[in-house]
């Protein structure tokens, strides 16, 4: 029997969701991860959440449900990372698609936690799952507020889990914590951060990363491509509550339960009526895509220079995640590791002070 986890966001979220089942079970077994495949505009052209028909090379698990192989690839102009990650992280990850619409996604999740004979266990970095609707630093509630509705409908018993509360730089730590009392948070130990590690090199996630460096003791300020985070003493602390609980405070995924819409763009224009937010597309219209250099001159940047540029941009913040400093020198995300290798590091976070 095993628990069928949920990567309530896509992204970069099964990296967080692994270190987060790392710590609710201490089972040999590679977890069971289920996840979108919605990707940052840097990754892929193609807006939303991706469908299987957007992949080649997805195996058959238990059930009919797509399984995310090292061996699958994204259709162009689609991209994802999650073939990769499928070879780099210690689990198993299985593939949402939304396509279909709520009642569908509703229909495999619930047959993905059935085949795995265990409850459901959904993960959000950063806490926005909690959204209100309206708090100012809001981009993203509709693939969460998916999850949660999707989860409910299939009537199996769900723990909502909300990892680094403001991580994300969506809803505040303290606004976060209010929405969270009497929770009893667990503390991730370094082994569980340290299973993400091999992906973290390489991985342009910011919400995991930052999870990942609080875990491992890293304190203070850190800027991210599209805000700045606060890493306290409650940025390691993984909060679990209810599933009916997360789905009362959240106002698209109960709209979408009493409105039960037929197809996704349907969904998405709810959450877009409540919330002022079009699901479909908001990391799009939030961050532009970013071309990668063209004359392979940014490598050649001495450690010290690059280092120097990166403070100076960073305005006085301890720690930059690497996304944003190879967006600060003018690098592809895919540069990554060749970065870390010029700065030395091996670390969640590019540390600057």
């Amino acid at each position: 029997m095993s628990d069928l986890y949920v990567a309530a966001g896509g992204g970069g979220d099964p990296l967080g969701t692994l270190i987060a089942a790392r710590t609710v079970t201490v089972a040999p077994d590679p977890p069971l991860i289920a996840t979108y495949a919605w990707e940052r505009p840097e990754i892929s052209d193609t807006p939303g959440p991706l469908a299987e028909r957007h992949f080649t090379g997805l195996a058959r698990g238990a059930g009919g449900a797509p399984v995310l192989t090292p061996g699958t690839r994204a259709r162009r102009p689609a991209g994802s990372t999650l073939p990769r990650l499928a070879a780099d992280l210690p689990a198993h990850l299985l593939l949402l698609d939304p396509a279909g619409g709520l009642t569908a996604l509703a229909g495999r999740i619930g047959a993905m936690a059935e085949a795995a004979g265990g409850r459901i266990r959904i993960v959000d970095i950063g806490g926005d799952i909690l959204t209100h609707g309206d708090e100012p630093g809001l981009c993203s509630p509709f693939g969460d507020a998916l999850t949660l509705a999707a989860c409910h409908l299939t009537g199996i018993p769900t723990t909502v889990y909300v990892a680094g509360p403001g991580l994300d730089g969506e809803i505040d730590e303290r606004t976060l914590l209010a929405r969270l009392p009497g929770c009893h948070p667990l503390t991730p130990g370094p082994a569980a951060a340290s299973a993400a590690a091999r992906a973290l090199a390489w991985h342009p996630s910011e919400a995991s990363a930052l999870w990942a460096a609080a875990v491992h003791g890293a304190r203070g300020t850190v800027r991210a491509v599209n805000h700045t985070a606060e890493l306290t003493g409650v940025s390691p602390k993984l909060y679990h509550l209810p599933l009916d609980e997360a789905v009362a405070h959240n106002p698209v995924a109960r709209a979408l339960l009493d409105e039960r819409p037929e197809t996704l763009e349907e969904a998405a224009d709810l959450s877009h009526r409540l919330t002022g937010i079009h699901g479909l597309a908001p990391e799009h219209a939030r961050t532009p895509r970013q071309d990668p250099p063209t004359d392979g001159t940014a490598f050649l940047l001495d450690r010290d220079v690059a280092v120097k540029a990166l403070r100076e941009a960073a305005a006085g913040a301890e720690h930059v995640t690497f996304r944003y400093a190879t967006r600060t020198l003018g690098l592809a995300w895919t540069d990554i590791p060749a970065l870390r290798e010029l700065l030395d590091s091996d670390s969640p976070l590019l540390r600057l002070t």
